[in-house]
Formats: structure tokens, C-alpha cells, sequence
């Protein structure tokens, strides 16, 4: 990596952290803010959470083609403006409509950050420290919105609705503080924007080549039950099996969140040295197995009310050894999608998975929140063991679509960089496959 791409990488890893620091101040008190604080219903307050994944939904599969087009700084720019407008918005509205419109323009601003910063961070690293960078960003994520929530929750005051106002002004400040981060960024060359449009008369546009790419395909329905069996879950149908069948409080349920994010933080650089030179799919293949555990443990806490000690224990453990999987995932899957797309469509092929996270997202927590509802617990929890097994499996099938140096592109760096030892014709394959799909060489 060169000094510049370096310079530039830390620039955008610091905006991020700034701007996650900003969404720890309001997104755990959102809900209680539009329903009670605004009084405006927990039925309004569902719409302003399902209008976020409208939103993102409407703009994401148009996101990736402009970041091909123009580049991804003046999207990401774009993006910030937005956020920043929604979240002010949302601080200063008083009636549904506004806040309904508020959260749509935060909506919108988020979804649209989010592929254009992972496309900044592929053009600024190499297939040597991808990975390392995408950890960073996680790392810095959940850090910033760890410590953000803190502070947030000792300003806050439900009595007091210019509490809230401060939250969200400073969250709204935090994303212009971002956007100002990477309008600042001096990228490194990258294709021209006549080289992003596909020219292939067999590939007319950036979907229909997304949809040939098998590897990609699978990845993208990996990446589904992937979030849905995980992040999907955190506030619908787990937070209701530990409230309603396991028994905790709302008070010991926060603690399991902090559990989680805690083992984010400690064990990221930990889990990234011990990762990072293994295959990709094997990675994730055990992430499932992780989460296979983390769901067994869920139901037994379920299965021990009277050892009351013993099933919160139980229930924190599934929290923190989500963290774990979580940790193993950030410098593996963003970094994998990288190196799957052609060098001109990176922010059609980022903007796609993005798409699919906000699918599991938005259906995930119904799906949870519907069998909660309906008493179905025991059913939730097979499903959910089934989904996390589904991913190893899935993970070993993707195994199968990769080449050496998408499965492990340090291993292959190492072996052409060998002294005295000549590469196979596969590894010297790879790494001609790699150049060609990767937008930045070290």
C-alpha cells in the first residue's frame, strides 16, 4: 500500500467511526422517543422503523451503477447530506408525517453511504490488507456506537424533549463530519467512468453480469440467511424469547447487548490474525457452527427457569458468541465481494449485498416478531439452528465457486513470493484472475 492510499484509508476510517459514534446517541432510543416523547404512538414508531428499510431499499439497487458512473466520494458525500437532514429532521419533528419523511431521507442517506464508503475502502487497500481494513471499519463501527450509546444514555431525559433534540443534533453533526472526511480524500487512480459501463453486448448492465456470477449469486443468498439468522434477530424474536421464555429483564437484556459488542471489541485483532490467512469459506463455514452453539445455548436458558443464574449466563453467552462470529466475518465476507466483481462494477456488486443485508433486515425481525407472537418459540428456535447449519453448508458449496486467490489471497501472495520455488499454473492463474477483478494493485 502506498503512503497516499494509507493517508486516504485513515481519513475514511475516521469519518466512519466519527459518524457511528454519532448513531450510538439515538438509534437505542428511537422507538421510545416517537412513541412516548413525540407521543406519537408505537404504531408510528413501527412505520419510522420499517420507513429506514423502505428507503434503502428504493435507493440501493440504484446506488451501485452511479458509483461506477461518477465514483464513489460525491455519492458518499450525497449520502451524508442526506443523513444529516434526516436526522436533524427527526429531532425537530413533532406531527407523523414529518417524522415519517425525516427518517426517510435518514433512510435513504445511510443506505447510500454504505456501499460508497466499502468501494472507498477497496480502492484505497490491496488484496494484502482488505481485509484488515474492512476489521478496522467493523471495529471502529461498534466501538463508536458502543460509546456513543453510553453518553447518550446519561443526556437523555424522557421528560424532556430537547434531550432528544441535542441527540440527534449531534448525530446529524457526526454525519457532515463524515461527509466532510471524505470529500477530503485524495483517492488513488482508479478506472475511468468510460471504463465502468459495461461494453460486453452480452452484459448489458451491471445486474444482468452480477446475475451470471455464480459465485456471487451464492454469496448474496449466504449473505441472506446470514443476517437474518443474526442481526435480524436482535431486537424482534430474541429479544422477546429472553424477555417472555428465558425470563430476563429489560435491564439484564441490555447487558447481553453490551456482551456482544464487547466481544466485537476485544476479540476483533485477535480473531483477524487467526483468520485471515485461512480459506474464506471455511471461515464462515465455522461462523455457522458458532452460531449453531449460540442458538442451542439460547434455548436451553429457555429450558431452566428455575436455575435463574444459570439461563441469564446462558443467554449472555449467545449474545457474545455472536460477537465472535460477527468478528470473524467483517474481514472475510466485504473483502470476498471485492475481489468477486470486475474492476468496473465494485459499486454495483457492494451496492448489491448491501441490498440483500437490508432484504434479511427488514425480513428477519418480522419474521421473528410474528412467531414471538405467536407463542412459537420452540419452532423459532429449530429454525434458527437450521439457518445457522444452512450457512456452513452454504459456505463450503460457495468454497467450491472460488479460486485460490479469492479463497485466500494472502496464501497466494506468500507462495508467488516463495524464494526458489517456481508457482503452479493454478496459483499463476489466480493472480492474473485477481488483477483483472481488482480495482487497486499493491
Amino acid at each position: 500500500m502506498t503512503t497516499a492510499m494509507g493517508a486516504a484509508l485513515r481519513r475514511i476510517q475516521l469519518g466512519n467511526a466519527l459518524s457511528a459514534f454519532g448513531n450510538g446517541f439515538t438509534v437505542p432510543f428511537l422507538f421510545v422517543y416517537v412513541s412516548q416523547v413525540r407521543n406519537l404512538g408505537a404504531s408510528t414508531a413501527g412505520i419510522v422503523l420499517a420507513t429506514f428499510a423502505v428507503a434503502a431499499l428504493i435507493v440501493l439497487p440504484f446506488v451501485g451503477r452511479v458509483i461506477d458512473r461518477r465514483g464513489p466520494l460525491p455519492v458518499a458525500v450525497v449520502g451524508t447530506v442526506s443523513a444529516a437532514i434526516g436526522s436533524m429532521g427527526l429531532g425537530l419533528a413533532s406531527s407523523q408525517s414529518m417524522v415519517v419523511a425525516a427518517a426517510a431521507a435518514l433512510g435513504a442517506g445511510i443506505a447510500v453511504i454504505q456501499p460508497s464508503l466499502a468501494t472507498m475502502i477497496v480502492w484505497c487497500s490491496t488484496t494484502a490488507t482488505r481485509s484488515r481494513a474492512f476489521a478496522m471499519q467493523f471495529f471502529l463501527n461498534n466501538l463508536g456506537m458502543g460509546v456513543g450509546g453510553l453518553l447518550g444514555g446519561q443526556l437523555v431525559d424522557t421528560s424532556d424533549a430537547s434531550s432528544f433534540v441535542r441527540l440527534f443534533a449531534i448525530e446529524s453533526v457526526m454525519f457532515l463530519v463524515l461527509g466532510a472526511a471524505v470529500a477530503t480524500v485524495r483517492l488513488p487512480k482508479v478506472p475511468k467512468v468510460t471504463d465502468a459501463v459495461p461494453t460486453d453486448p452480452d452484459a448489458k448492465g451491471g445486474w444482468r453480469t452480477l446475475a451470471g456470477d455464480r459465485a456471487m449469486v451464492q454469496l448474496s443468498v449466504l449473505g441472506f440467511v446470514m443476517f437474518f439468522a443474526c442481526y435480524g434477530q436482535f431486537e424482534s424474536g430474541l429479544a422477546a424469547f429472553a424477555v417472555e421464555v428465558t425470563r430476563i429483564s429489560p435491564a439484564t437484556l441490555g447487558m447481553a447487548l453490551a456482551a456482544n459488542t464487547s466481544a466485537i471489541v476485544l476479540a476483533q485483532f485477535v480473531v483477524l490474525k487467526l483468520v485471515e490467512r485461512r480459506r474464506r469459506s471455511r471461515v464462515i463455514a465455522l461462523v455457522g457452527l458458532i452460531w449453531t452453539v449460540a442458538w442451542v445455548a439460547a434455548g436451553v436458558s429457555g429450558l431452566v427457569p428455575g436455575a435463574h443464574g444459570v439461563a441469564t449466563a446462558l443467554l449472555i453467552s449467545t449474545y457474545a458468541l455472536f460477537g465472535i462470529g460477527e468478528s470473524m466475518l467483517s474481514p472475510t465476507m466485504a473483502p470476498m465481494v471485492a475481489d468477486l466483481a470486475p474492476a468496473r462494477l465494485v459499486g454495483q456488486y457492494n451496492s448489491a449485498f448491501a441490498l440483500v443485508k437490508q432484504l434479511a433486515l427488514a425480513v428477519g425481525p418480522a419474521a421473528g416478531g410474528l412467531m414471538a407472537g405467536a407463542g412459537m418459540y420452540v419452532t423459532y428456535i429449530c429454525l434458527l439452528i437450521g439457518c445457522s447449519l444452512g450457512i456452513s453448508v452454504l459456505a463450503l458449496r460457495l468454497g467450491r465457486q472460488l479460486t485460490p486467490a479469492q479463497e485466500n489471497p494472502l496464501a497466494v501472495r506468500a507462495q508467488r513470493s516463495a524464494p526458489d520455488v517456481a508457482p503452479s499454473a493454478e496459483v499463476e492463474a489466480a493472480e492474473v484472475e485477481a488483477v483483472e477483478r481488482v480495482p487497486v494493485a499493491a
